[in-house]
């Protein structure tokens, strides 16, 4: 395939700070991408481009080639972002947050396809007003089980539909709709023009797409739908998803 005909998905990167009890590279910043992730997208006539954490117009320049953006998972939003102050431990990771809201604003800004998963579906809602749960399990005892450490993408949760949205063209016909489910927080209060598409069964929002765009333009969910092979068979069929950001991407690109 000739080059110029490859798909270029900029990724969000994830990222490992100074460290001396490394072993390698424990004085330095790391950015990294999850190989799960790097095998989902990088299908036939997509290049997977890992998005480098440089300043200003040398960031943009990059995105500007992109034709699309993937927000990775991780580590938790800063709870500044969105006007509180944290609660126990989690403090979130405010550098990242400084690095991937640039990245979003300058997708929304012109116009490009964008798909958040976990972390990246958190974040989106914070960019565009809405607030979080820090913590399901201290401050909704009563929610159900949306993460375990030990058994991480193994586990699952059924989710809801709503009804006359993307999802439900891509997914009515499944039964009894389950995704994996690795995050202990949630959205609290949702963002502005942003359109509901699942629910999990104790009522968090689960995916939402930017209402402003074409349906699946600018979307999210809070599941890893990159993580499906752990549970092969029994979830949602993540490919559904990811054709429908890939041809926006196309699409953008023409």
């Amino acid at each position: 395939m000739e080059k110029s005909n490859m798909v270029k998905i900029g990724v969000s990167a994830c990222f490992f700070y100074p460290d001396i009890e490394r072993a390698v590279f424990g004085h330095k910043s790391l950015s990294y991408m999850e190989n799960d992730m790097a095998r989902w997208i990088g299908k036939k006539g997509v290049l997977p481009v890992l998005l480098p954490d440089l300043e200003g117009t040398l960031l943009e320049d990059i995105l500007d080639q992109m034709d699309g953006i993937i927000l990775q998972g991780g580590s938790d939003i800063a709870p500044q972002h969105y006007g509180e102050e944290p609660i126990g431990s989690w403090r979130g990771d405010p550098y990242r947050d400084q690095y991937e809201l640039k990245i979003l604003d300058y997708a929304i800004k012109y116009h490009k396809p964008v798909l958040g998963i976990c972390r990246g579906f958190q974040l989106m809602n914070v960019y565009f007003g809405g607030t979080m749960y820090q913590d399901i399990a201290s401050q909704l005892p009563h929610a159900g089980l949306h993460r375990s450490a030990s058994l991480y993408d193994k586990i699952s949760h059924p989710i809801h539909i709503e009804q006359g949205t993307l999802f439900d063209r891509l997914y009515g016909h499944v039964l009894n709709p389950l995704v994996n489910t690795v995050h202990h927080q949630a959205i609290k209060d949702l963002g502005r023009d942003l359109e509901v598409y699942a629910r999990s069964e104790d009522g968090f929002v689960e995916a939402f797409g930017y209402s402003k765009e074409a349906p699946g333009k600018v979307m999210g969910v809070q599941w890893h739908p990159e993580f499906s092979q752990t549970q092969a068979g029994k979830l949602l069929d993540e490919d559904l998803i990811f054709n429908v950001f890939i041809e926006h991407a196309r699409q953008h690109r023409n």
